[in-house]
């Protein structure tokens, strides 16, 4: 029955799910409709604050693009590919493949999202390499799978913001939260722990058993998946002497090290920004690369996978735009959407309506720091009007930002480009995961979180 259902998933995404940035369009198209009778705006004025939000997220969308291809880049290095090659040499068959990636991606996302999204699509490419009849679109999405717990984990933009109060916070929260809010009670708290554990193990079960049948099983030829061969020339010009020279990448890289040690050393805390993380992947490209022009070459080669994040994150950014804009009647759709779950929650069921209100609003707002500017105006008020735990009202936009992803193209387009799939290659299986993940994580805000909370 299991196997029945999940292989309907597959075949309804294959037919009717088009290219992510098709899919980009129908919902620009969609909120561009809804906006106006829910904010009153008229058509010129959706389409303004459309079009003026359009570029809002050309510094993230070099951050996503350098995550992929520094990561990538990174993984080419030939001390980096025996690793990762030893790594995927762990399983040794498709259902074991599946359980391996799922667990090393979810526990790498819940440590650092960015550094998770590329480690997890690099190693189940190399596993599909390795392991025969792994069926290498699961494999793909169980690797995407493990995104489904960041924001509860170390990189969560939402519990780390709490936990370093400022004014700011005050103000994006209406005056609901006057100190911060220490981890203990967002990421490390008793509650979050089980659930990110619960996710783990049953999504690891989950994968395994969506694994279709040996006659249903795409499988990938190695050949295809191996990276191209590093190109040695020898070096005669002074040029060539230089583009060779490995002091030059050398001296580049203590540049950037001694930087990275000052920041940790100055802030006192091991925060991975994305910035930091794409510095990381950029000083170890430079050093296991060894010569300045064998990067250069793993980088061109790299960058050809990121068109989709190229093309897709500007009309993201306009569809945010229209979402958060507040027309004539004060409201924004987005905060219309918040509205209707606050109205109809008491305390118990607050912290799940929440969930499922960011749930929805990811779709349309795939960005945690977006959503949070969006929602926590009207949530953390009612949450504590409620009698609800701000550490809890927050965590629960957390966990409805990160849930859908499941579904939300947007974050998939890194792993995609590594993996060289398309969004309808793997959102079948990513389905099934969403519908389970959200039963776990619906559960544990109804009935872990007014016991443990």
């Amino acid at each position: 029955m299991f196997k029945k259902f999940t292989n309907a998933c597959v075949n309804i995404v294959q037919k009717y799910l088009p290219d992510a940035f098709i899919f980009c369009i129908i919902l620009t198209i969609l909120v561009f409709i809804v906006a106006m009778p829910v904010t009153g705006m008229n058509p010129i004025q959706v389409a303004n604050s459309w079009g003026s939000k359009i570029w809002d997220l050309l510094g993230f969308s070099m951050q996503m693009a350098l995550v992929l291809v520094l990561g990538t880049a990174l993984a080419t290095a030939p001390l980096v590919k025996r690793a990762i090659n030893a790594a995927a040499g762990v399983p040794k068959t498709p259902s074991s493949a599946i359980v391996f990636i799922t667990v090393v991606s979810m526990i790498a996302c819940w440590l650092n999202w960015g550094f998770g999204l590329v480690v997890g699509a690099i190693l189940a490419k190399e596993i599909a390499r390795k392991v025969k009849g792994v069926d290498y679109r699961l494999l793909i999405a169980s690797a995407y799978s493990g995104f489904v717990v960041w924001h509860a984990g170390f990189s969560g933009s939402i519990p780390l913001q709490l936990a370093s109060y400022n004014d700011k916070i005050n103000e994006q929260t209406a005056g609901a939260i006057t100190e911060s809010i220490p981890t203990s009670q967002t990421i490390f708290s008793v509650w979050n722990i089980i659930i990110v554990v619960a996710i783990i193990v049953v999504i690891a079960f989950i994968n395994s058993k969506m694994h279709p049948a040996p006659e249903d099983t795409v499988t990938v030829d190695p050949k295809l998946l191996a990276d191209p061969e590093a190109v040695e020339t020898k070096a005669t010009t002074p040029a060539e002497k230089l583009e060779n020279s490995p002091v030059l990448s050398l001296i580049t890289a203590i540049l950037a090290i001694v930087y990275l040690i000052y920041n940790f050393a100055s802030t006192g805390n091991f925060n991975l920004s994305l910035n930091i993380v794409n510095l990381i992947f950029l000083t170890l490209g430079i050093i296991f690369h060894g010569t300045p022009i064998s990067y250069v070459r793993a980088i061109t080669d790299a960058a050809k996978n990121a068109g989709g994040i190229i093309l897709q994150f500007p009309f993201y950014a306009g569809i945010m735009g229209i979402m958060t804009a507040a027309g004539p009647n004060g409201h924004s759709l987005a905060g219309a959407i918040s509205d209707f779950f606050v109205n109809i929650s008491n305390q118990t069921t607050f912290p799940l309506f929440t969930f499922l209100s960011a749930g929805i609003v990811n779709f349309f707002v795939p960005s945690g720091g977006g959503q949070w500017v969006v929602q926590a105006p009207i949530v953390m008020p009612a949450g504590n009007s409620l009698g609800v735990s701000p550490a809890v009202s927050a965590m629960a936009i957390a966990w409805g930002d990160a849930w859908t992803n499941m579904l939300q193209p947007f974050w998939a387009l890194p792993a995609l480009g590594i993996a060289g799939l398309g969004a309808r290659d793997i959102m079948g299986y990513c389905a099934i995961v969403l519908i389970v993940t959200g039963v776990i994580i619906g559960c544990g805000f109804l009935f872990l979180v007014p016991f443990l909370a």
